[in-house]
């Protein structure tokens, strides 16, 4: 890839070099948007580190999940998208083995090459995102080396498109351009993102959230042998059907929920470990259903729930493939919203067992019922969950009343109206 001056990289932007890849991450009602924000990255990376040095254009996109809530961590079916917000960066090999991330808004990561072992200490924050991309890029047989980065996110922290799988995936692309002439794919990417988060970060997350910010578009993906995923792109363009894909914020607070997070996984292992198998996936629910009395004595009926609500939604992602590809968005509207229910009432990651009085998930799920019932739209939790985003297709013509409701409860600018991106992790360069 060519490396470029900040004062080139200024010109170029300016000239419209990079339009032609703005239109395609963001739609072309945002090439001037665009063209503000990655000047403005250009300008901090050479009050940093000097505006003589030449750098490249990355980005990394958050994602949506559309069918599968819970589901990846046992090895089940998901329905994802890249969408249109992401971490962008503006990148610069350097003359040491040290990487240097300054985030926009956060204190910037310094890490050294020289020992990337697990840090406890550090466990949580973003350097160790970056410490274990950088072993991860290691231990499969990459080269690494010392980089110089500014980045910038417009992806909500918390906001259940999952800022910290850009954020590794952002990293993974860095390291993959500058040092490896892109010989890692998109896939591997993704697992060594994963990794990272798990390992370093301490978030037992499963692969999803990376596959979708790596991947690009709208994808199906079958988690049965999580080391070999089956990946499908799913033609279906959300632009023509008459609805908007829009993102509530309801702003809950994630701090101190790794727990709940961590209990939907526990719980679920429990109970397949009873069952004789490592994950629900290998069992079905005619077995979990012949054992559920002993099941509810040994690990409590929120366990089986949770189970149920596994089997059922890895089962609804075929179902909502099926209809999009069908071109039956009615039928995937109503799977949208079954697939919440069962979020809601099975799975309970709506709001937080450690603090009921917060439930602003509730509040918004209840205001969109309420708007978009009775077949009009269909709406759901986000990710996942207990706190954070609504996931909600509105039509046109109710999108403008949606939003100045959602907004007049959570606050301006709450309600973010997306598109689907058609790309994953990217050098802007490959773009053009």
């Amino acid at each position: 890839m060519n490396m470029y001056t900040v004062e080139q990289l200024l010109s170029k932007i300016d000239a419209g070099e990079y339009d032609k890849a703005f239109v395609c991450l963001y739609g072309s009602d945002s090439v001037s948007v665009q063209r503000k924000r990655y000047k403005h990255a250009v300008n901090c990376f050479g009050d940093l580190f000097g505006r003589e040095r030449e750098a490249i254009l990355f980005s990394a996109p958050g994602r949506t999940e559309i069918g599968g809530n819970h589901t990846d961590h046992n090895h089940g079916c998901v329905l994802a998208a890249s969408v249109n917000l992401d971490v962008i960066a503006v990148a610069s090999p350097s003359a040491d083995d040290i990487i240097r991330v300054h985030s926009e808004g956060f204190t910037p990561d310094t890490v050294l090459l020289n020992d990337l072992s697990m840090v406890d200490s550090q466990k949580g924050h973003s350097s160790s995102l970056i410490r274990g991309m950088a072993d991860r890029f290691i231990q499969n047989g990459y080269k690494i080396g010392g980089f110089d980065a500014f980045t910038t996110s417009n992806v909500l922290k918390g906001s259940g498109l999952s800022s910290s799988a850009a954020f590794e995936v952002l990293i993974g692309t860095i390291l993959n351009c500058l040092f490896n002439k892109n010989a890692a794919d998109a896939v591997e990417i993704a697992k060594m993102a994963q990794y990272s988060e798990n390992v370093h970060f301490g978030k037992p997350s499963g692969l999803m959230d990376q596959m979708a910010s790596s991947v690009g578009g709208i994808i199906t993906i079958d988690f049965a042998d999580p080391q070999n995923p089956i990946i499908r792109k799913v033609n279906y363009d959300f632009a023509d059907s008459g609805y908007h894909l829009c993102i509530v914020d309801t702003g809950g607070n994630h701090a101190d929920l790794t727990p709940e997070y961590s209990a939907v996984t526990v719980e679920m292992k429990a109970v397949s470990n009873s069952l004789g198998v490592n994950y629900l996936r290998e069992t079905s629910m005619d077995k979990l259903m012949s054992k559920i009395a002993e099941l509810r004595e040994q690990h409590g009926d929120r366990a089986v729930l949770r189970s149920i609500h596994f089997m059922r939604d890895n089962q609804r992602v075929t179902r909502q493939v099926y209809a999009l590809e069908s071109g039956d968005f009615e039928e995937f509207k109503m799977l949208i919203i079954e697939s919440g229910h069962s979020s809601f009432e099975y799975l309970q990651n709506v709001y937080a067992a450690c603090n009921v009085a917060e439930q602003g998930l509730s509040l918004a799920l209840c205001i969109a019922q309420g708007m978009l019932g009775g077949g009009l739209g269909a709406w759901r939790v986000h990710g996942g969950g207990f706190a954070g985003t609504t996931q909600n297709f509105v039509p046109t013509a109710l999108l403008d009343s949606f939003r100045s409701s959602m907004e007049s409860v959570f606050g301006k600018g709450s309600c973010h109206v997306l598109n689907i991106r058609p790309v994953g992790g990217i050098c802007l360069d490959m773009l053009m």
